[in-house]
This record gives structure tokens, sequence and C-alpha cells, in this order.
């Protein structure tokens, strides 16, 4: 392992005596899951995204989903109890998981906050997920989001055309 792949990610996993698999890549601006995938030869749907929110009061939560899906926020927010729910500026995003957005893993994050992921990701094989750096995707078991205390959600809904 290189020195740019010590991340507070990969020492977590690596505390957690998980088995992963580094997939580093060229990162893109705005690629995001879908660039990933497609240079990695990954299907987009086991390329997981990592996004931090923030319910009606500011608090932050993690939200996991598969690469090629977007979050219902309107049923995020009634799964979790909340009024609503909202993606975070970049800057808030960052501040709150010490990851530069599009290099935010849900593994070794700065603040403790709560993790919820889409429950189908949990029957997934083998994910692809932020390793906690830009261009820097790891194969690991998705069970392994269950030793973060990562709550199984529904709130996937289809990728709208851009």
């Amino acid at each position: 392992m290189t020195a740019q792949a010590n991340t507070p990610a990969i020492k977590w996993l690596q505390a957690q005596r998980l088995a992963f698999d580094l997939r580093p890549y060229a990162y893109v601006a705005r690629g995001g899951a879908a660039h990933s995938a497609h240079v990695l030869g990954l299907d987009p749907y086991a390329v997981v995204k990592t996004l931090v929110m923030q319910d009606e009061l500011g608090q932050p939560v993690v939200v996991l989903m598969h690469g090629n899906l977007e979050v219902s926020t309107k049923a995020l927010a009634k799964a979790i109890g909340c009024k609503t729910v909202t993606p975070c500026l970049p800057e808030v995003a960052n501040k709150h998981s010490g990851y530069l957005v599009g290099g935010t893993s849900p593994f070794g994050l700065r603040k403790d906050m709560p993790v919820y992921v889409e429950a189908s990701v949990l029957a997934l094989p083998m994910m692809a997920i932020n390793a906690g750096k830009r261009g820097l995707l790891v194969l690991v078991d998705p069970t392994c989001l269950l030793r973060l205390g990562a709550v199984a959600v529904q709130c996937a809904k289809p990728k709208t055309p851009s």
C-alpha cells in the first residue's frame, strides 16, 4: 500500500481486520460513480456513493446509495423520522466528514454521524466504495457497513436524466 492510500478510511478497515482491495483510478471532477465504474470496469450498481446530507435541524447524516440510483430525500426523511433531508453544501460536507467531496468514505469519518444504507446494497456480493481519497475506491464486503452501525433504509429512486 502506498502512502497516498493511507487514509482514515483505510486505517479503519485495517483496524477492523477486513479484507479489501484498493482500486485507484484517474479522478475526474463531477465524474461520480458512473466515471469510476466505467474506468474500473465495474457495474455502476455495485459502486456505492457516500453522500453527506442534513436534516431540517442541520444535523448531518451519511447516506450510501448505488452509483446508478438517486436518493429520494422524501423517502429517506420518512424512513429516519425527519421532516426533511437535503444534501449538504460541499464545504459543509467536507467539514463534517473530514474528506473532500468526491473522496468521501463512510469509514474513518471526522465526526460521529448516523449512517444510512440503501437496503439492497447489503445484498451485493461485493461493493466498490470510496477509500477516503479522490481517485481511490476499495472493493469490500458490504456487510462491513454494519460494523459502522449503518441502518438499512429504502430510499432509492431511478436517476433522472441530466
